[in-house]
């Protein structure tokens, strides 16, 4: 992207290096963090100014959260997080869609499966039933977010020719007359097989969130055993607890 500052204008040469920087940011390989920008003694000998002048225009979008320096790396654009709540339980794509993210699903997969022991448990299911299993990616146009694994339980009535594109629990609602009530989680930190690795396009032995939840319905019911596993560069959870007195 070709640049040179105009030393006749009456905008400052910062503002102009800094507009230059936002341009540049908007473009795809560095707005998806795949390219460092420019080095400031690059720029600053390549626009004739002093390294101050180039610090100015970069200290301004630092100090907006739009790009990062990493000591001994270089500068990028920050990558945005995904935070969500553990008290708030909705739909992932209702969720998107309150801080303006369309939602693409990458992977739509569903099969009547055997599965491993510890579905069979959480789900009180015995080991000779088949179990319908759905595999979904979903990120945005950017990324993609997570990798998510359901099993649901037979009593539900599964067909497979549901239409699971739709969020899950509207269509078993609908669909199934199946209204689910709690999601009793647990979080924790894990690094990526190779299975992980490509399904979300990261390296082996990345860290990522692994969250599983059973989720019950009003009668205290399994429903679904669901595992999704978080790509922890676009995605966070934040809870707030109160200190009892």
């Amino acid at each position: 992207m070709e640049f040179k500052l105009d030393q006749n204008s009456p905008v400052p040469l910062h503002a102009q290096i800094e507009e230059y920087l936002r341009k540049l940011i908007a473009k795809k390989d560095y707005k998806s963090g795949e390219k460092f920008l420019p080095k400031e003694v690059t720029m600053s000998k390549k626009l004739g100014v002093s390294r101050n002048t180039i610090r100015q225009a970069i200290n301004k979008l630092v100090h907006e959260g739009l790009i990062e320096r990493k000591k001994g790396v270089g500068t990028k654009v920050v990558t945005r997080k995904i935070s969500t709540r553990l008290d708030n339980w909705i739909s992932f794509t209702k969720e998107m869609r309150n801080q303006g993210i369309e939602v693409v699903n990458y992977l739509v997969n569903i099969a009547l499966v055997d599965v491993e022991d510890e579905v069979y448990k959480a789900l009180g299911v015995t080991q000779t039933k088949k179990i319908w299993k759905l595999e979904k990616i979903r990120g945005s146009k950017e990324a993609k977010y997570l990798y998510s694994v359901s099993y649901f339980h037979p009593r539900i009535g599964i067909t497979g020719d549901e239409n699971f594109m739709t969020p899950l629990y509207e269509l078993l609602e609908k669909e199934h007359d199946t209204i689910v009530s709690t999601s009793k989680e647990k979080l924790r930190a894990i690094k990526s097989d190779k299975k992980i690795a490509a399904m979300l396009e990261i390296g082996n032995d990345v860290a990522i969130l692994k969250r599983e939840r059973l989720v019950t319905d009003i009668g205290d019911r399994p429903v679904e055993f669901n595992i999704v596993y978080y790509h922890t560069d676009y995605f966070t959870y934040d809870i707030d607890i109160k200190r009892e007195l």
